[in-house]
């Protein structure tokens, strides 16, 4: 793609960083793991932070951690990556599809406490997009209810929720640093928790169940191979350096993107802020009018590919997805489905220039504008078709 949906800002002391580690003896459970971790304890003001190979261990083990298990209902958004369904199926658990709000994208409170029975035993709050959940609410609900509450945070790094990081307010949360995300370690997750008992399970069944990574034939847990190299943890101390820039940035391009598009009835823009949260924006994500269907939107994702421009459709509701047929009745989430159908996002990353946003901005008012044009002629050729029969 000329504009790609999304590229990782890597820059010359990153690239340093893992070169060094290369040039050491230590590739695995080295001295780069516990700075990684100690970084990312302290930026999000967790009290211990736990590093593995990717987010969806994180939630795995977060899962594991908090005793879910077979028979147990969590809570959970359609709208978001599958893996927050995969990870709850792995413990042989049973997600429960909760709508979302049209709005930030998140778990709707209105709407949780219906689902909840006597087996409901944790609430998975996405954080979609980067945009902060509304916690009191979702926290008040899972107090009265005696529920555990994993945060997923893994796009929303760096987002805040009454002064205070995400990830921090549940019984664990957790982070993802694929390349698509606001910082990378290439592939990686972590979990971050205040529960001393969570990040020693975590950081014990990470590691094939060993107590003491100097015993390595002593078991005490039925573990998994979940780590994280050196030299992804060296480019993660780095690309932490530079955060708070990063965030910023990326605010700017979302910034850019509203301001080129503000006016234009037939898109529905994201917030730019949210009551009591700041958002870190992980993608741009624009909904379609209400004149759109999908067959429209996929046709404007095709043509916008077919100029270069890279788009994604965030996201396809899982209870949708083949594998989850049957799990929900589709129809019974509508604000998910309404909004899933009609979700472009559009290319967001670090080092987007300012021409580019421009030429992806006007390439989706024109296709857009030649979707409706031929929606509208279709609709009139159809009332004269209908004229004609009943003349």
């Amino acid at each position: 793609m000329r504009i790609p949906l999304s590229a990782p800002d890597v820059n010359e002391e990153d690239i340093k960083a893992v070169s060094d580690v290369l040039r050491t003896s230590r590739l695995s459970l080295g001295p780069k793991l516990g700075e990684f971790e100690h970084a990312i304890a302290a930026y999000v003001g967790a009290s211990d932070a736990v590093a593995v190979n990717s987010g969806t261990s994180a939630l795995h083990l977060c899962l594991r951690a908090l005793g879910i298990g077979e028979g147990d209902e969590v809570i959970i958004p359609s709208f978001a990556f599958i893996a927050v369904a995969n990870a709850v199926r792995h413990e042989r658990a049973t997600p429960v599809f909760v709508d979302i709000e049209s709005e930030t994208l998140n778990l709707d409170p209105s709407r949780i406490e219906s689902e909840i029975t006597f087996r409901t035993k944790a609430i998975i709050v996405v954080h979609t997009f980067g945009c902060p959940a509304n916690l009191e609410a979702i926290l008040e609900i899972a107090g009265r209810h005696n529920l555990r509450v994993i945060e997923d945070a893994c796009e929303a790094i760096g987002a805040e929720y009454n002064g205070r990081r995400v990830g921090t307010f549940g019984d664990a949360g957790i982070f993802s640093f694929y390349p698509n995300k606001q910082i990378t370690t290439g592939e990686g997750g972590v979990v971050v928790t205040r529960n001393l008992e969570v990040s020693q399970f975590v950081r014990k069944v990470r590691n094939q169940g060993r107590d003491n990574p100097e015993s390595w034939f002593q078991h005490s847990e039925l573990g998994y191979n979940y780590r994280i190299s050196e030299i992804n943890c060296a480019l993660g101390v780095e690309q932490l350096r530079r955060i708070e820039p990063i965030l910023t940035r990326r605010e700017a391009i979302a910034q850019q993107y509203s301001r080129i598009l503000a006016g234009k009835s037939e898109f529905k823009l994201p917030p730019m802020n949210v009551p009591c949260g700041r958002i870190s924006w992980f993608v741009y994500v624009v909904g379609l009018g209400m004149q759109f269907a999908q067959f429209q939107r996929d046709w404007l994702a095709q043509e916008m590919q077919m100029r270069g421009i890279g788009v994604g459709r965030y996201f396809a509701p899982i209870h949708l997805q083949p594998i989850y047929k049957g799990w929900a009745t589709p129809g019974t989430l509508p604000v998910t489905e309404q909004i899933a159908v009609r979700a472009i996002a559009l290319p967001f990353f670090n080092r987007i220039q300012s021409d580019q946003i421009e030429e992806v901005c006007s390439t989706l008012a024109e296709l857009s504008d030649f979707a409706t044009n031929m929606e509208e002629k279709n609709v009139n050729r159809h009332k004269l078709r209908t004229q004609s029969a009943g003349g």
